[in-house]
C-alpha cells in the first residue's frame, strides 16, 4: 500500500496529464533572459520594465490613505466585474480630452493589466485554427497569450511607417483574419509609429473585412517629439478594440489596464471575466483614481517623457560611437524601445552569448516572430532603466561584442 502511495506519474505520464493548448507554448522568453541577467554586474537592456525611480510614491501613499479613510471598508469588498464606476469615467475622460475619442463607460472593462485582456480576447473570439494577423516582429506578451488558444498567426512585416499594407491586404483575403492585433504608436520591440497614411490604409483594408482590430497602446502617453495620429477607433469604433494601461504611466506593479470594445463584445468579455477572477483589485483601482484625481498626472508623464528622452538619445548617440555603420536601428520617437538589425548572416542569439561575458544584456529578436527558424539577426534594447552613463557603457560593451562576433564568421 505504502508503494502505491508514493509511486506517483512518471515522466510521459506527467506530460499526458496537461491539455494540448499549453503544449506549445513556451516560458517567456524574456523572464529566461532576466534570470541570466539578474547579477548586479550586469548592464541590462533586456527587461521592458518603467524606470522605478520615477513611482509616484509618495502620491500614492497618501492616496492610500485617503482611501482608507474615506471608502476604506469597500475597498476591501468585493467588488462589480466591469470595474471601479469613476476610474472608468476618469478613463472615458481621457480619451475625450487626450485623444478625441467618444468612449462611453459602459464600453470600458478594467482588467489586470493590459495583458488579461489579451486573454479575454482570447477566450472570446479564437478558436483553435483561426487567424490572427499580427505584425512582425510582434509583442511577445501577446503572441504567447494567444498562442494558448492556437491559432494560426498571419504575420504582416514592419516598415518604417508601420505595418505593410500590400501584404496586409493579401492576407485578408477569403474568409480572412477573427483579429488583427497592432501596437501602432512606439511599438514593442520596434519603437516603430504608423504614420496617418498607414492607419487610412489599414482603415481602407479592414473596413471590408469581417475582423476586429486590436489596438493596444501602452505607451501613447510616452511621446517624445510628434503628436500622435488618429486611432483606428475614430474611423471604425465598432471594429475597433482599445487595450489601456496604467503600468507605463503609473506603475506596473498594480497590474492595472483596461479594454474598450463594442456592446455586443463587451458582453462576452465580462462574462469571460466573471469566469477568470470575478474582478480586478478593488482596492488598487480606488487608489489610483485617487491619485488621478488628487494630482497632476500630466506633469508626472511629462516627467517620465524628459528622462526617457534624454535615455534614448543617449543610446542612439552611443550607437553612432560604438557600432560598425553596417549594423541598422530605428530610433523611435517615443515609449521605451528601440529596435537594431545586424547584418543578415548575424545570430542575434550567438551575440548574446558574447555579451553576457562581457556583462551587458539585450533581447535576441527570436521571440518576437511567429515563424521560427535558426536565428534572426536582430534584437530589441530598452532604454527607459538606465541612466545615461550606465546606456553609453553597456552600448560599448555591446559594440565591442558585436565586432568579435564579426571576427567569427
Amino acid at each position: 500500500m505504502k508503494d502505491l502511495l508514493t509511486s506517483g506519474f512518471n515522466e510521459l505520464q506527467t506530460e499526458m496529464m496537461f491539455s494540448d493548448r499549453i503544449a506549445d507554448v513556451p516560458r517567456s522568453f524574456i523572464r529566461e533572459i532576466l534570470k541570466v541577467a539578474i547579477s548586479p554586474d550586469i548592464i541590462s537592456f533586456a527587461g521592458g520594465l518603467p524606470n522605478r525611480t520615477l513611482f509616484p510614491v509618495e502620491e500614492l501613499k497618501q492616496s492610500a490613505i485617503k482611501v482608507f479613510d474615506t471608502m476604506g471598508r469597500d475597498a476591501l469588498q468585493y467588488s462589480n466585474s466591469e470595474g471601479y464606476l469613476p476610474l472608468r469615467q476618469t478613463i472615458s475622460n481621457y480619451y475625450l480630452n487626450k485623444h478625441h475619442l467618444k468612449v462611453d463607460t459602459e464600453n470600458i472593462l478594467i482588467t489586470s493589466g493590459s495583458q488579461q485582456g489579451l486573454d479575454l480576447l482570447g477566450k472570446v473570439l479564437i478558436n483553435q485554427g483561426d487567424e490572427v494577423v499580427i505584425e512582425e516582429p510582434g509583442y511577445l506578451g501577446a503572441i504567447q497569450a494567444l498562442s494558448l488558444f492556437r491559432p494560426v498567426f498571419r504575420p504582416v512585416p514592419l516598415r518604417d511607417d508601420g505595418i505593410d499594407c500590400n501584404i496586409l491586404e493579401e492576407i485578408v483575403t477569403g474568409p480572412g483574419p477573427k483579429m488583427m492585433y497592432t501596437v501602432p504608436v512606439f511599438q514593442n520591440p520596434s519603437g516603430i509609429t504608423y504614420s496617418p497614411e498607414t492607419r487610412k490604409s489599414v482603415v481602407q483594408i479592414m473596413a471590408k473585412k469581417n475582423c476586429y482590430i486590436v489596438e493596444d497602446n501602452p505607451y501613447i502617453d510616452l511621446c517624445f517629439e510628434d503628436k500622435i495620429s488618429e486611432s483606428f477607433y475614430a474611423y471604425l469604433p465598432e471594429r475597433t478594440i482599445l487595450l489601456g494601461t496604467f503600468s507605463k504611466t503609473t506603475v506596473p506593479g498594480f497590474r492595472l489596464g483596461w479594454i474598450v470594445a463594442p456592446d455586443k463584445l463587451m458582453n462576452k468579455l465580462i462574462i469571460a471575466k466573471q469566469a477568470a477572477d470575478l474582478h480586478t483589485n478593488v482596492f488598487t483601482q480606488m487608489l489610483t483614481w485617487q491619485y488621478l484625481s488628487d494630482f497632476d498626472n500630466d506633469a508626472h508623464i511629462r516627467k517620465i517623457i524628459s528622462v526617457y528622452g534624454r535615455q534614448r538619445d543617449a543610446m542612439v548617440e552611443a550607437i553612432k560611437a560604438y557600432f560598425p555603420s553596417d549594423v541598422k536601428y530605428t530610433h523611435p520617437k517615443g515609449g521605451m524601445f528601440l529596435w537594431m538589425e545586424l547584418p543578415r548572416n548575424f545570430s542575434s542569439l550567438e551575440l548574446f552569448n558574447i555579451a553576457i561575458q562581457k556583462q551587458v544584456a539585450f533581447v535576441p529578436g527570436d521571440p518576437f516572430y511567429t515563424v521560427k527558424r535558426a536565428s534572426y539577426p536582430t534584437l530589441r534594447l530598452n532604454f527607459s532603466c538606465s541612466d545615461e552613463e550606465t546606456i553609453d557603457e553597456g552600448i560599448r560593451r555591446l559594440g565591442e561584442a558585436v565586432r568579435e562576433l564579426g571576427t567569427r564568421i
